[in-house]
């Protein structure tokens, strides 16, 4: 009897078993792709989350860190008629086991949103492993520039300033990263003060030798105080130099303000031209006097030129009343 005629003898291909058994196991492998392709915990997500895990571990171990950084001050070495030198101080962290690389300083100063001046420093240094470093960034304003592109900013005024810093570092593993900084303060555009002769009064008159006094008034055009250490002057009548002396006299001169002061000096009227006795006979006589003046403010010492050419006074006695001046 064949096996078609016994009917306990079931073949699986009758019902497909031996084909789908390979279909199902198609199925399954295809599935398994897809879940791995979704994102929803499959074979690729697994190798991200394990590359990142890796990854932390080993910043922990290594101790790798952004670096940070801080103005730490400003200093104004100078300071005088013409501009200003600033030296920014940028304090600069290093927590990393390996020196970082300081690839580019950019600056700006500004006033009032106004740019004042810029620059970029390009391979500014090295910040040495677990280490700190005070980088300086010399900035040089030109006062000159400033007034003539901001007609408003007069001399003697005081100005309100902005630095603003950008430090691009390269750090291993995170790459080149930017760290902005900004320091505030006030920087004054400096006026020569004004000198005047009031008068000339001598003590002793001889034709060898005659002592007598400078009565010099100086006014001071700034916004702020003037505290003088020195001043240092030549000055002449007419033609002739008749005194060249240095007073280390400290005197205040207030904002705004003008101070007398009396310089003694002595000169011989025989070795002198026409004006000093044009002078001495009570007539008035051209004058001219140069200089300079050492000075404390409150933005640091200063060193500013003092001049007045072509005023006119006269030689008064001690009789004479002090308060008759010219």
């Amino acid at each position: 009897m064949s096996s078609s005629d016994n009917p306990d003898t079931v073949t699986d291909r009758a019902f497909g078993f031996g084909k789908n058994k390979d279909d199902d196991k198609k199925k399954d492998d295809k599935k398994n792709d897809e879940e791995g392709n979704s994102g929803g915990g499959g074979f690729i997500e697994k190798v991200k989350d394990f590359i990142h895990d890796i990854g932390e571990k080993i910043e922990e171990a290594v101790g790798f860190g952004k670096p940070t950084a801080d103005v730490s001050g400003i200093h104004v070495p100078h300071i005088g008629l013409d501009g200003a030198d600033f030296i920014v101080d940028v304090l600069i962290k290093n927590p990393n086991p390996v020196p970082i690389p300081l690839v580019d300083i950019d600056y700006l100063v500004d006033s009032d949103g106004r740019k004042l001046v810029s620059g970029l420093i390009p391979d500014a240094g090295t910040i040495r492993a677990h280490g700190q470093e005070t980088v300086k960034i010399p900035i040089s304003l030109v006062f000159a520039d400033i007034k003539n592109t901001y007609r408003d900013i007069q001399p003697g005024s005081i100005i309100p300033y902005l630095v603003r810093v950008v430090l691009l570092v390269d750090v291993p593993v995170f790459g080149r990263i930017k760290i902005p900084l900004e320091k505030s303060g006030k920087v004054p555009i400096p006026y020569k003060p004004d000198v005047d002769v009031d008068k000339i009064k001598f003590h002793h008159f001889s034709f060898e030798e005659t002592t007598a006094t400078i009565h010099l008034s100086l006014e001071n055009k700034n916004d702020f105080d003037l505290g003088l250490n020195l001043l240092q002057y030549e000055m002449w009548l007419g033609d002739d130099r008749v005194a060249d002396a240095e007073l280390t006299e400290t005197t205040k001169i207030d904002k705004q303000g003008i101070t007398k002061m009396q310089i003694p000096f002595t000169f011989r009227p025989k070795d002198l031209g026409s004006a000093v006795w044009d002078m001495i006979r009570g007539r008035g006589t051209g004058y001219t006097i140069k200089g300079k003046i050492d000075v404390d403010t409150p933005f640091g010492n200063m060193k500013l030129p003092i001049s007045k050419v072509g005023g006119t006074t006269r030689l008064k006695k001690d009789s004479d009343d002090d308060d008759d001046e010219e």
